[in-house]
């Protein structure tokens, strides 16, 4: 059996997940790691007796690394992508892809030109609640889905924020509740209901005043099939309630999931707290189903780590896609629709005005989080 030779570019809290994810796939290997700071890659190193590099490509050239995942910070996901891709890697990068659109572009163009696979993490859709939704719409039993919806009412204090330099800043972060903490629901929606043809959002920073970014935003969405739908997402809302998306027909069906209950999840500082469960069902002759299911979900839940089990389903699918010459499930074209979304939702607050589809960066330059630092 080949083995996989893996490496992790950056050595942040969300890249131990990772490691231990990748332990647990019996065709994957776990080789060397990387980051800009030597003391930060030699003490993860350590901790997971492989090497520890400063320079990507003689990571992936001294190791022939079959596939690197990329754990930066969203805004420095781009170099350690493009520098992986001409050194012939193939790669899986944190959610979101990006910050901005043009970083977006500029990965998905080198994997192109180097001719490696790129996908994002959104290891959600590997829930089995997931899974039915979309198992349901895709059989018809719903009719066309004609209204999505998301809710989710999180919370984030301010030692959350203080716990790493870049979080709740534009340039570090890139963003606020919908650049760290929706992208997960986002993705949900967009894979059930297609592509968009129109939003008008708004976002605020209700309660949390040192920071720069937003923490609640409300957005209108029109898709391309006809339909329409509601996002509401923010960490403003104490202790941390839960994470919803819900798909309606236009049959009269309904089909839902609940992705996060209890206080929201923080990747390496908190466990998950309740397991994902199917909390709308209304297909005809399947209502009774929802019982059987929460029971089989929450013991399954019982039996894995679902911060590491999750993960690690997404990366044996990456590995099962290089195997079989086939896209991963996740691709970097649809992690650049969740960007695309939360981009339009920061420009319709910035125009108070509906945004259309598809966007392009309209930066003023390089460095503006697409615009967003010129003219917040």
């Amino acid at each position: 059996m080949k083995k996989y030779k893996i490496g992790i570019l950056g050595c942040g809290k969300v890249a131990h997940l990772h490691a231990k994810a990748i332990h647990d796939i019996p065709e994957a290997e776990l080789i060397a790691v990387w980051s800009r700071s030597k003391e930060t890659a030699e003490n993860f190193a350590a901790k997971y007796k492989v090497k520890a590099y400063q320079s990507i490509t003689k990571m992936i050239s001294e190791n022939q690394i079959d596939l690197v995942v990329v754990c930066t910070p969203h805004p420095f996901h781009k170099n350690p992508v493009i520098d992986a891709a001409k050194a012939g890697a193939n790669i899986l990068v944190e959610k979101p892809l990006a910050s901005t659109l043009k970083d977006c572009d500029d990965m998905i163009s080198a994997c192109e030109q180097y001719g490696v696979e790129l996908g994002v993490i959104s290891q959600r859709r590997w829930y089995a609640p997931v899974q039915r939704v979309k198992k349901a719409i895709e059989d018809g039993k719903i009719g066309r889905p004609v209204l999505g919806t998301i809710t989710m009412l999180g919370w984030r204090d301010e030692g959350y924020y203080a716990a790493d330099a870049w979080r709740g800043t534009w340039k570090m972060e890139g963003g606020g509740v919908l650049v760290n903490q929706a992208p997960h629901q986002l993705d949900i929606l967009l894979w059930m209901m297609g592509d968009i043809d129109e939003v008008y959002g708004i976002w605020r920073n209700l309660n949390h005043p040192y920071i720069e970014v937003d923490d609640t935003a409300v957005v209108i969405v029109k898709f391309k099939n006809g339909g329409i739908g509601n996002i509401l997402v923010s960490n403003s809302q104490k202790p941390g309630i839960h994470g919803k998306v819900h798909i309606h027909g236009e049959n009269g069906s309904s089909v839902g999931v609940q992705t996060d209950g209890g206080a929201m999840f923080i990747a390496g500082s908190s466990e998950v707290l309740e397991p994902p469960v199917n909390d709308l069902w209304t297909i005809s002759g399947e209502e009774h189903m929802l019982t059987q299911w929460n029971n089989e979900d929450s013991d399954h839940f019982q039996k894995i780590e679902a911060t590491v089990y999750y993960m690690k389903e997404q990366i044996q699918d990456f590995i099962n896609a290089l195997k079989e010459g086939r896209n991963p499930i996740v691709t970097g074209e649809q992690g650049r629709k969740t960007v695309e979304l939360f981009s339009a939702i920061y420009r319709s607050t910035r125009y108070n005005k509906p945004i259309k589809f598809p966007l392009v960066s309209d930066a003023v330059n390089e460095n503006d989080m697409d615009g967003r630092l010129s003219l917040k």
